[in-house]
């Protein structure tokens, strides 16, 4: 027997909007809730049958049907007549792929059947299309392109959108965000201040955010806290203050640190690290680092071996204040 999800949400829905979660924190389920598919308290739509909510769903991986040709997917939402053909020639060439119509999935690229997969879901006549994981059948090379042409499509159609995802990519191309967290929606906004600004660790880490310290508040000066823990003290921006002996969590992106021999300006956070090992990523080097917590840190390759980093090597880092995010402590 399925075990139930529990949700108990509400979330604003605004032009491209995009809801982050963990794989299993249930936003494929919140999607078939709202298409009806199934059982739950939902509104709008939650008083009609499946067959008459005006939603259109587009499930990962698309679900095409692989003995139709794509006008015969497009179609098969609509009603038996004359014009059921044109119709569905009509959306395909509102979405660039008329040409194609007498293709089979099997002859289709991942690109292509995305949009195929949403003219037939816009058949339906929507006012809500949802999509689930729609960069999960897509290669990195052509994503952007891909992710660019579908939300340009649909902002042209003028219908609102709910993309749930893990992928922080997507979000940050959407109109407005949310953050699904144990059921429930602990932060939306939009994705500029919710990337600047992430208010949970598990909010960070989906964010791409890899390292962590949890220390307290000692002093604030103007704009400027200052945070201590364990043999270790950091100044971070904060327009709002906190008072002092507050517990807080400071978290900042890889990328975001810097050797403090090679700061182009001066910095008041510095870091004594020893690198516990190397990673090479393309043209990055990825450090895993002991110090006051383990870390990470992001270099362009060329500085890492001019530096000759090596496991075992002793490292001043630097933050600069603007990159430190500061969030309240979570209960263990």
């Amino acid at each position: 027997m399925t075990q139930p999800v529990a949700l108990d949400l509400r979330l604003l829905i605004r032009g491209f909007t995009v809801l982050l979660g963990v794989s299993g924190a249930g936003k494929t389920s919140l999607l078939q809730a709202i298409a009806g598919l199934l059982p739950a308290s939902v509104s709008p739509f939650g008083d009609l049958p499946v067959e008459q909510r005006p939603v259109g769903y587009l499930p990962q991986g698309y679900a095409l049907f692989p003995h139709l040709r794509a006008w015969e997917n497009v179609a098969f939402p609509l009603p038996r007549s004359a014009q059921r053909r044109a119709e569905a020639l009509a959306l395909l060439q509102r979405v660039g792929l008329k040409e194609l119509a007498e293709r089979f999935p099997s002859e289709l690229s991942g690109g292509q059947k995305q949009r195929i997969a949403l003219a037939r879901a816009l058949a339906r006549k929507p006012q809500l299309l949802l999509l689930d994981e729609p960069t999960s059948a897509l290669d990195m090379a052509t994503r952007d392109e891909v992710l660019d042409e579908l939300i340009r499509e649909v902002h042209l159609f003028g219908i609102p959108v709910l993309a749930v995802s893990h992928d922080p990519h997507l979000a940050m191309l959407a109109d407005h965000m949310a953050i699904l967290r144990d059921g429930t929606i602990v932060q939306e906004g939009a994705p500029a201040e919710v990337f600047a600004r992430p208010q949970h660790r598990t909010t960070a880490r989906l964010l791409g955010f890899r390292n962590f310290l949890s220390g307290r508040v000692e002093a604030q000066e103007n704009t400027l806290l200052r945070v201590a823990g364990a043999g270790w003290q950091l100044q971070v921006e904060s327009p709002s203050g906190l008072p002092v002996g507050t517990p807080v969590q400071l978290t900042w992106r890889a990328e975001d640190g810097l050797l403090a021999a090679g700061a182009a300006q001066p910095c008041p956070n510095r870091l004594l690290v020893r690198v516990r090992a190397c990673r090479a990523e393309g043209l990055s080097m990825r450090l895993y680092l002991e110090g006051p917590a383990p870390l990470e840190m992001l270099l362009p390759l060329q500085r890492a071996e001019a530096a000759q980093i090596i496991p075992g090597s002793s490292l001043k880092v630097c933050i600069q204040p603007s990159h430190v995010q500061v969030m309240m402590a979570e209960c263990p």
